[in-house]
């Protein structure tokens, strides 16, 4: 059964408040009432840290200015801007202390309109603390413009710049602004060997790296970080060899690289031996453990943990998630929640992932409420997964609410509407918010083609699926994948075209992949083709020989015809090969009870009644032209498939009448 719990419900509140430049026209949403005058009288003038900068003979100026950037510190920007207006004289320190106050509450644009006052006061600081600004915004051309008219630059302007650049990814620029510079300082020089290292440019770092005037251990663990990155870990364990001083920054780094490049023992070797180790690198190993598929040590490693954050609950909840182990990533979201932890954008994808593996309606709706009183409640990335778990809950009508609330649609939002119309067959509707999404601008990337390729598929539209692949051929700005191919078969497959299909596999040669047979194999199950089957299982078990769906498959289509004995040797042979078919299960949740069904089950209460309906249905089916295929039904040699249409659900309806 579907693993329950209770979710504590949290309120945060989040108040910005953006202020205006001007005194004059300036009114408080607080009711303030503090002045000049009071603030000045709080504070003793033992109390005033001194400044080389701050060397004024004004001590109203000298005692207001700490007062500022206390109370820019503690996000208070309207009491600050409030003093700062009502002072009587101010200097460089006080004009350069307010346009940081705001830069660092996130008002750049009041920064810039009070660094552009005619009044104003501006050194070399002053200049730097707005390029700053723009450089953590990610403004970079405005940036830039600032740095060209700044007069007077020192080195760590310089060196915002380039950070700057490298933030963006314009290495070339950051290393040209590099070679420039008039002085470097060990700074200058970090910062330009981490841009080339993040940016894959190993050995230009190295170059950089072995003519260094002088390293720091950031320069040593920079380059450890960037050689294992590349994959070249034994290069970087020999710099780690030889670095003169290591903190645990350094440690952490080695015990990345090798989780990172799948050497789990010697990462295990170097953890081991860390002289001080910090919660970065516990996470880190548990990170590299469950990359490398040990779900087992990494769960040893969590509980023998003292101390834990979200990224530490979020690793485990995304392990266990993509081992399949989908009710035991909820358990662990829910002690996560006791334990008092907040989860962040990361922790909810995944968790939501979780629900929707399990069809885990009720988990998913807790989940949405904790989500909505949080900040993440409008994040594009969570309003997808919201949209993506109901549609696989069976809600598609709540997908397409959440959709259309949605403040903020992005390429994977649509893309997540069109998957949730391809998984409920709905290709018409599909299509429909393809055209919409075009027409305001958006343009499809290979996921879009995917899900619309799909939905024709699972919708019986042959010839529309075939004319979005055609233009997705045509188009030439979306790569071309294997899932693509392996729809357009799919497509092919299921509307009888099998020897279409075939050759055009056949055309691919090399970028030919086993979800492009598969996919062929499944349509000559559905329509009894047993001499293009034999042709695809075989290539099929070449590429995976342990496979033992492919053998089900190819015993499915003998049986379809009536050939028993052929049907018997490939199951036997499976047999011999010690591969074992998992049986298929499906469950419906009806009165907060999930019923849980295996193929071929007759343990349920009301098994007898059941299976009778079904049988019903699938006659009504059938009638109606819903069935595709169908296998011998007495022996339950094979299963039937249909399109979802808008018919009722009849099972459920009957089986809450029964409760």
């Amino acid at each position: 059964m579907l693993f329950r719990f209770q979710i504590p419900i949290f309120v945060i509140k989040l108040n910005r408040i953006f202020p205006t430049r001007t005194s004059a026209s300036f009114v408080s949403p607080l009711k303030l009432s503090t002045s000049w005058s009071h603030y000045h009288s709080q504070i003793s003038p033992t109390k005033i840290r001194s400044s080389l900068r701050d060397q004024t003979l004004n001590s109203n100026i000298s005692h207001s200015n700490p007062l500022i950037t206390k109370l820019c510190r503690e996000g208070k920007i309207i009491e600050a801007r409030k003093l700062f207006d009502e002072m009587p004289d101010l200097d460089v320190v006080t004009w350069t202390t307010m346009i940081t106050g705001y830069i660092k509450c996130g008002c750049l644009k009041e920064a810039r309109i009070l660094f552009n006052d005619p009044s104003s006061k501006k050194d070399v600081f002053t200049w730097t603390a707005l390029l700053s600004g723009y450089v953590r915004s990610h403004q970079i051309a405005e940036a830039e413009r600032l740095f060209v008219e700044t007069p007077c630059k020192n080195v760590v302007t310089w060196n915002t710049m380039i950070s700057g650049y490298s933030s963006v990814g314009f290495i070339n620029s950051a290393l040209n602004l590099f070679n420039q510079m008039p002085e470097r300082n060990v700074v200058s020089w970090n910062t330009i060997i981490t841009a080339l290292a993040h940016a894959r440019r190993v050995d230009e770092a190295r170059k950089l790296f072995d003519i260094m005037p002088e390293r720091n251990v950031v320069s040593w663990t920079v380059m450890v970080t960037g050689l294992s990155k590349c994959g070249r870990i034994d290069e970087a364990r020999e710099l780690f060899e030889r670095m003169p001083n290591r903190n645990v920054i350094s440690w952490n780094a080695m015990v990345t690289g090798y989780a990172q490049n799948f050497r789990l023992k010697e990462a295990l070797e170097i953890f081991e031996k860390m002289p001080e180790r910090d919660l970065p690198s516990w996470n880190a190993m548990i990170t590299g453990i469950i990359q490398n598929g040990d779900l087992k040590q990494a769960r040893k490693l969590f509980n023998e943990m003292q101390e834990r954050n979200v990224v530490t609950w979020t690793t485990m909840i995304e392990g266990f998630v993509q081992s399949e182990q989908s009710e035991e990533a909820l358990r662990i979201f829910s002690r996560m929640q006791a334990d008092g932890i907040w989860p962040n954008q990361g922790t909810f994808l995944s968790v939501l992932s979780a629900c929707s593996n399990l069809a885990g309606l009720s988990e998913g709706r807790q989940i949405h409420q904790v989500i909505s009183k949080s900040n993440f409640q409008n994040n594009a990335f969570v309003e997808s997964a919201l949209i993506s778990m109901y549609s696989k809950c069976g809600e598609l009508s709540i997908s397409r609410e959440m959709f259309c609330r949605s403040k903020q649609k992005d390429l994977v939002s649509w893309n997540c509407m069109i998957a949730a119309y391809s998984h409920h067959g709905c290709g018409k509707e599909a299509i429909q918010m393809m055209n919409e999404m075009r027409n305001l601008g958006f343009r499809p990337n290979d996921v879009t083609y995917v899900g619309i390729l799909t939905a024709c598929s699972h919708s019986g539209l042959v010839d529309e699926g075939m004319k979005f692949f055609d233009e997705l051929v045509k188009d030439g700005s979306t790569d071309l994948k294997e899932d693509h191919y392996a729809c357009l078969v799919d497509l092919c497959g299921r509307s009888g075209k099998l020897e279409e299909a075939f050759e055009f596999i056949e055309g691919l040669g090399a970028r030919t992949s086993k979800c492009v047979w598969s996919a062929l194999l499944a349509g000559c199950r559905y329509y009894g083709n047993i001499k293009i089957g034999e042709f695809v299982a075989k290539r099929l078990s070449e590429l995976e020989y342990d496979n033992a769906g492919t053998y089900m498959l190819l015993s499915n289509i003998y049986a379809a015809d009536g050939n028993w004995k052929d049907a018997a040797e490939v199951r036997l042979k499976m047999k011999d090969n010690g591969l074992k078919k998992q049986p298929g299960r499906s469950w419906i949740e009806v009165g907060n009870m999930v019923n849980v069904f295996v193929v071929r089950d007759k343990s349920h209460a009301e098994a007898e009644w059941i299976y009778c309906l079904l049988h019903d249905l699938y006659a009504n089916m059938k009638g109606e032209g819903k069935v595709w295929a169908s296998g011998n039904k007495d022996t339950g040699a094979s299963s039937f498939s249909f399109k979802p249409s808008n018919s009722p659900l009849c099972l459920k309806t009957k089986l809450q009448g029964k409760n």
